[in-house]
């Protein structure tokens, strides 16, 4: 019987043993996993950095970011990205505000309104638009918003000397290509914040005589505001990175950003000009980079501070 009961005691110790081992080997990677994220974010910031600042240095910001000039080839180069901060700030702003309310709403009638039948079906349509090549989106909008806009633009700059017509490849078409292209994002992220809220807050609106509309505006949503907050940060991401889709429809001249005019955004300025660039050129255009970094970074900053600072407020 003493036997029996030291020989448990002893199983049981390396059970016990090789379950703390697999607890700190899975911790260990866990960390080192966290380490390579934190290292990932470092490196690409101190690239950007190495070959986004010397432009900065030789031009000066004010030059750089506040002159309206685009002529980097001419006899006398002038490197002006003023319009094209303002059109990548503004077309993602547009697009932002299209897209999130749809999105939203369409997530609150998968998780929360749709039989399950029904919800399967459109999920499945939003995973397809998840699916889809940026540059086939371009290639619809191309095909299909380009020569409806000509036609708006034609009917409403008739007799205007002074309009520059785009042929429809202008910032409101490449408005509604980032307002399509960002929905999955959202509606997805947004779903799963919504069913992630607990049955039981739910019950108690419903059961205080709260009808369904007012429990999801008032109860669910709220409580699912991290998440959609979240959503709205990688959607405005995903605008703010696109290049494919945007240059096949924006026109690609550096304007003032008005609905109707050929315009170019910051992605597409990297992209169109990068291939035959050199010298003080190509050093500008690694600093229209480093803007485009830092514009991502100021959006998860402000949302984020936002967030905290409503949620302080509610406490």
């Amino acid at each position: 019987m003493r036997h029996t009961s030291y020989y448990t005691g002893e199983g049981g110790c390396k059970a016990g043993w090789r379950r703390d081992m697999v607890e700190s080997v899975a911790q260990a990677v866990f960390t080192i996993c966290a380490f390579c994220s934190i290292a990932a974010v470092f490196m690409i910031t101190l690239y950007m950095m190495a070959n986004g600042l010397p432009a900065f240095f030789k031009l000066g910001i004010k030059e750089i970011l506040f002159c309206t000039e685009w002529k980097p080839t001419a006899a006398s180069p002038s490197f002006g990205i003023l319009y094209i901060i303002l059109t990548s700030a503004a077309g993602t702003a547009a697009a932002v505000v299209i897209s999130v309310p749809v999105a939203v709403l369409t997530a609150v009638f998968l998780a929360e309104i749709a039989p399950e039948c029904l919800a399967r079906i459109v999920r499945a349509a939003v995973e397809l638009l998840a699916g889809i090549p940026s540059v086939i989106y371009g290639l619809l909008g191309l095909m299909i918003l380009n020569p409806l806009m000509y036609r708006a633009e034609q009917k409403i700059f008739r007799g205007s000397e002074q309009h520059q017509f785009s042929g429809g490849a202008n910032l409101l078409t490449a408005v509604l290509v980032l307002a399509v292209m960002i929905l999955p994002t959202v509606i997805h992220i947004s779903e799963t914040a919504i069913r992630s809220v607990p049955a039981q807050l739910k019950a108690s609106s419903l059961a205080l005589g709260a009808s369904r509309v007012q429990t999801i505006f008032k109860v669910v949503l709220p409580a699912a505001r991290p998440g959609i907050v979240t959503a709205v940060v990688l959607g405005v991401g995903r605008a703010l990175g696109e290049a494919m889709a945007v240059g096949l429809v924006s026109g690609g001249r550096v304007n003032i950003p008005l609905p109707f005019s050929s315009v170019r955004f910051l992605t597409t300025a990297i992209v169109s000009e990068m291939g035959y660039a050199g010298g003080l050129h190509r050093q500008v255009l690694f600093t229209i980079g480093l803007v485009l970094f830092g514009f991502i970074m100021a959006v998860n900053a402000v949302i984020g501070g936002m967030f905290t600072q409503n949620d302080g407020q509610e406490e």
